[in-house]
């Protein structure tokens, strides 16, 4: 079944200038991981520093094997940005509402 995830993400003020950059390579790599249907950046209209990244992928295994990937990986450039830690949520499409 496919799944949501979305990566709640506050960065640091002195991030903001780099964050674009260091955002759009990390991302490259998730966009072509197995199972990775799209990536969207969300960015706050009233506060640029909350950022929220929507995943959508093909099923939960496919998110588990990234978020293994990314953690074996070491993703030490995005926790840099990081001003607090990322909130990971997942969502299923409910056919019953």
């Amino acid at each position: 079944m496919p799944v949501t995830a979305h990566l709640d993400l506050i960065l640091t003020a002195e991030a903001l200038p780099t964050a674009p950059a260091v955002l759009r390579e990390i991302l490259a790599d998730t966009r072509a991981f197995e199972g990775c249907r799209g990536v969207e950046v969300l960015v706050d209209s009233t506060n640029p520093a909350h950022i929220l990244v929507v995943e959508q992928w093909a099923s939960m295994e496919h998110d588990s094997a990234y978020r293994a990937w990314r953690a074996a990986e070491g993703a030490s450039s995005l926790g840099d940005l990081l001003a607090a830690p990322p909130v990971l949520t997942h969502f299923e499409a409910s056919a019953g509402i």
